[in-house]
Parts: structure tokens; C-alpha cells; sequence
């Protein structure tokens, strides 16, 4: 393989050389992993990614121009909300808010430039490192609830588990794309390759539920039969199939027999016939969590710099508990279209890869069904400032690039081997000029590699 086709292929600056690669995917496997554990702020992932881009960036970080959509509208974002705070006293928590903001788009924009320099080994590697952190922490969270250990308040929030987070609403959406990463995993491998699946599959997924959080129970579920979908329309194999369905319909079974268990225990079975209600007592009523929706939207068409961060929580007594709102509340007008138009553009840009026969195909498929479960809850909930959305949009866009990269990083091998088949012929014809009788062999390499570009 010539030098010119290594460089091509290969990402740029120093983790071209095979220590620097092993490097850089044990650091990004390592930063994922510690994504699960933010129990206070600013968490170790938030120290640790600035060094980290940082680093990278002196090393030779490329954000190529396919990233460029992503990138403007979310610094347009990040803009919004420093314009906000020209409404406020900006001092202290607001400024930080905004910077944490901030901080979160670097972390998507970093993501999506190294996935689409390497997709195959960087997706696979974030996908791994994502199980496996939310299998401890789910670990932690389930023993935490049952009292298992000592301090093990430290983990729950009222009566309900929380993990290594702040809050079991943010815990149990983070657990949702491992979960359904392993589900897809199961749905379309054979049982005897799967055992320790389903067994990360079926604690996640129990930690899902202690977590109590409606948005997760509700994601969750949407997500894993979206990923079913998609895996059933892109497989081929009507035996794969029909183990996909039967596969499907057993676990639907499991699942609901640990439910049923799990609420055979009184303190559980009150909790859940709580929190099972759609509607509870905050939604409604003067002020409630419907009533703040309609009045902060009519608030927002007055107020084209938004109102600043807390400061609508401070009016009426809670938070907007709806993300596309606070686009406007706390980023602007500004802010508040940039999220919009982001939020459409990933959903379209993104959709044509579920069916691309890719080797990231599954992560892809899986990350983009949880991604449309997180815009549903945006309605109800304030994820802004939730890391692992954030990482969802770098994987998505990551994806997006690198398939308009495909056919650049493709030339170089047909090249070569075009090159290597013309040498061939050229060695054992050796009487013959490397002219007429050869030059269907060039012209058939020009044509594939053209054909690539």
C-alpha cells in the first residue's frame, strides 16, 4: 500500500502510527465510559473532555466541512444563550449555565469529527464503552434501591433509583440506547451467541424501570421496537427474520414477568401505580406544568432574546419542563429556530443511512430510534443539558459525514488494486508494452475510480 493511499485512509496528525490509534480509542473509550457517572458537577467526563479536545486539537483533530451544518446551528445556539443573559443579572449560575451549554456542543462537534474520520472502529468502540458503563451503573442503581450496600441513599432520590446521576429523569434516558443497542443485538444474532446480552440487557433494562421515569419507560419501549423495525426491513434472510419476531415476542414476555414480579412488592407496586398515571398533579391545575407551556410560548413572542436562564422558573414557580420552549426562554429567538432547524435537519440528513448496508448500520439504526424518542419528550421534559443527547448527536452527524466520505476514502483501494492488476499483467507479459494491449486495464481502473469519486 503506497504512502499516499495510508495518508488518505487514515486519520490525520499524530494517531496515524499504530500506538497513537490504540491511544486515541482507549481515550474515547474511556471518556464514553465515564459518561455514566455524574453524580456531582462539574463531573469527571467534563474535566476530562476539555483536556481531551484539547489535546486532540494540537494532534491534528479535522472538522470536516460535512460537520459544518451541525456545527453552525449549535454555536448559533450557544449564541443565543449569551444574548439571553443581556435580560438578567448575569452573574454566577447563569453565566454558567450557558457555558455548560457550550461545553456540550464541543463535546457533540468533538464526537462527530473522530467518528467521521474512523466510523467502523470509533462507533463500534463508543458503542461498547456505552454498555458497558450503564451495565455498572445500572448495577449500582438496582443494589442502591433494594438498600444493598451501606450509603446507598447516596444513589436513590425519592424512592426511586438514580445511579450515578442527579436525578433518576436523566439516569434512566441515559440507560435507553444501551438498552437498545443490546436488544437489536439479541433480536438478530443467534440465542447461543447472546446469553451475556441478554443478561446486560435484562439489568439495564430493570434499571430502566426503578428509575421510575416515565420519559425512559416510554423511550425505551419506542426505541427497541423502532430498532425491531428496521432490523426486520434491512435483513434479507426470511429464517433471520422470523427469529427476529419470535425473539421480539419472548422478550416482550420476559420483560413483563419481571415487571409483574417487581410490582408484587408493595413499596414497588405503590411507586409504579403512581407513576403510571399520564397525567399527575403538577401537570395540571393554574401554573401547572401544561398552563407554564401556553404562557411561556405566548411569553416568547415578546421576548426575541429570550428571558434568560432560571429566570422563568422564578416567575412561575417551576421550570419550563419542555426543551423546545426553552430553546426560546433561554436561547432566544436565535437559539430557539438554530435547535428547531438542528433537530428536523438530523432527522432527514440521518434517515438514509438506516438502510445504508454499512457496518455501523446497527449502532446507527439504534442510536437514530432513541434520538426521535428524546424529541418526543423534549415536550415534557428540559434535556438540554443531558451529555448523552449531546453524544447522540455527535454519533448521528459523526455517521452522516463519514457516508459522504465513503467514496473518497474508497479510491485510494480501488486504485491500488487497479495498479496491482495492471503490475500483474505487466510481469507476465513482459514482451508486451505497458500501451495498446494493457490499456483496457487502465481504462477499466479509471473507470472504477471515478465511479468511487
Amino acid at each position: 500500500m503506497s504512502a499516499v493511499a495510508v495518508a488518505a485512509a487514515a486519520p490525520a496528525g499524530a494517531f496515524n502510527w499504530p500506538m497513537g490509534a490504540k491511544i486515541a480509542n482507549w481515550t474515547i473509550a474511556f471518556i464514553v465510559f465515564i459518561g455514566g457517572f455524574v453524580i456531582v458537577e462539574p463531573a469527571p467526563y467534563d474535566i476530562l473532555l476539555v483536556a481531551i479536545v484539547a489535546v486532540w486539537a494540537a494532534f491534528g483533530l479535522k472538522l470536516d466541512r460535512r460537520l459544518m451544518p451541525m456545527t453552525v446551528l449549535m454555536l448559533a445556539y450557544v449564541a443565543g444563550g449569551f444574548l439571553s443573559l443581556t435580560q438578567i443579572d448575569a452573574s454566577g449560575k447563569p453565566i454558567l449555565y450557558v457555558a455548560t451549554t457550550g461545553f456540550l456542543v464541543m463535546s457533540s462537534i468533538f464526537f462527530a469529527a473522530i467518528v467521521a474520520e474512523s466510523p467502523e472502529s470509533r462507533l463500534r468502540i463508543i458503542g461498547k464503552a456505552y454498555v458497558a458503563s450503564a451495565v455498572i451503573v445500572s448495577l449500582i442503581g438496582i443494589l442502591a434501591y433494594f438498600g444493598a450496600f451501606p450509603n446507598a441513599e447516596l444513589f436513590t432520590l425519592y424512592g426511586r433509583a438514580k445511579g450515578t446521576f442527579q436525578d433518576p429523569n436523566v439516569f434512566g434516558p441515559f440507560l435507553v440506547l444501551p438498552a437498545t443497542i443490546l436488544a437489536r443485538d439479541v433480536l438478530t444474532r443467534r440465542l447461543r451467541e447472546s446469553t451475556w446480552r441478554i443478561v446486560w440487557l435484562l439489568v439495564i433494562v430493570a434499571a430502566i424501570f426503578l428509575s421510575f421515569s416515565r420519559a425512559a419507560w416510554g423511550m425505551v419501549a419506542l426505541a427497541v421496537l423502532a430498532a425491531a423495525y428496521l432490523a426486520f426491513a434491512t435483513e434479507k434472510r426470511q429464517l433471520a427474520r422470523f427469529r427476529l419476531v419470535a425473539y421480539l415476542l419472548a422478550g416482550f414476555a420476559v420483560v413483563s414477568l419481571m415487571i409483574a414480579t417487581a410490582i408484587s412488592i408493595p413499596a414497588v407496586r405503590d411507586l409504579y401505580e403512581q407513576r403510571a398515571h399520564v397525567v399527575q398533579e403538577y401537570d395540571e391545575g393554574q401554573y401547572g406544568r401544561f398552563e407554564r407551556h401556553a404562557i411561556g410560548f405566548f411569553l416568547v413572542q415578546e421576548k426575541p432574546l429570550g428571558i434568560g436562564p432560571f429566570a422563568f422558573g422564578k416567575t412561575f414557580g417551576e421550570d419550563e419542563h419542555n426543551t423546545w420552549l426553552k430553546g426560546f426562554t433561554v436561547y432566544g429567538w436565535l437559539g430557539g429556530f438554530a435547535y428547531i432547524i438542528l433537530a428536523a435537519w438530523t432527522v432527514a440528513a440521518a434517515a438514509p443511512l438506516l438502510f445504508k448496508p454499512r457496518p455501523w448500520q446497527p449502532l446507527v439504526q439504534c442510536t437514530y430510534a432513541v434520538f426521535l424518542g428524546h424529541l418526543v419528550v423534549h415536550n415534557v421534559i428540559d434535556n438540554d443539558h443531558w451529555r448523552h443527547l449531546f453524544l447522540i448527536y455527535g454519533i448521528l452527524w459523526g455517521a452522516i459525514a463519514a457516508e459522504k466520505l465513503l467514496p473518497r476514502r474508497r479510491a485510494p483501494t480501488i486504485a491500488r488494486t487497479a495498479a496491482e492488476e495492471w503490475s500483474k499483467r505487466a510481469s507476465t507479459e513482459a514482451n508486451q508494452t505497458a500501451t495498446a494491449p494493457d490499456m483496457p486495464i487502465v481504462a477499466r481502473a479509471w473507470e472504477r475510480l471515478t465511479a468511487a469519486k
